[in-house]
């Protein structure tokens, strides 16, 4: 970082994501139908908005550029995935079963020390990570206190049974 630069104001986070697709009916049956969001706005424009919980939205969908459009060609620039906060272990279960019931390949499933994640694809194959944090006090440390993350394979069955029915 810049000798200069001042570091960002504690508490900043990211609001929301918007996301180019090809067809907002297929992409609202995933992040609505599969993952559980609510949809809070639908404008006729060709575009969504989604939440959980309430919030005006935590993402946006539309097809203002993108409609009947092709993903990004591996090799280029752009989104590598958005990622979904659960605030249990409990709740990345469910959206676990979630994914497995509607038939979704994993792309990957690991185990940071900081958090467990799932990561797939939606249907227009932007990447998005599924995951929860572990309680700060957790985490692991090195000797002089800085992070000690890594990927380790996650135990998926493990993670299951932590569902809640």
């Amino acid at each position: 970082m810049p000798e200069s630069a001042t570091p960002i104001i504690a508490g900043t986070r990211i609001g929301h994501v918007h996301l180019k697709v090809a067809d907002l009916d297929r992409a609202l049956a995933f992040y609505c139908g599969v993952l559980g969001f609510e949809v809070t706005q639908r404008l006729s424009s060709g575009a969504a908005f989604i939440s959980a919980g309430g919030y005006h939205h935590h993402l946006g969908l539309n097809t203002w550029e993108s409609k009947g459009g092709h993903p990004p060609a591996p090799g280029t620039t752009g989104l590598f995935h958005t990622a979904i906060l659960y605030p249990t272990r409990p709740a990345l279960a469910d959206a676990l079963h979630r994914v497995i019931q509607a038939g979704i390949h994993l792309d990957g499933a690991s185990d940071h020390g900081v958090s467990e994640a799932l990561y797939l694809r939606d249907p227009d194959e932007n990447g998005v990570e599924l995951y929860w944090d572990r309680p700060k006090e957790l985490w692991p440390r090195k000797p002089d206190g800085s992070l000690a993350m890594f990927t380790h394979r996650l135990d998926l069955d493990d993670l299951l049974r932590q569902r809640v029915a």
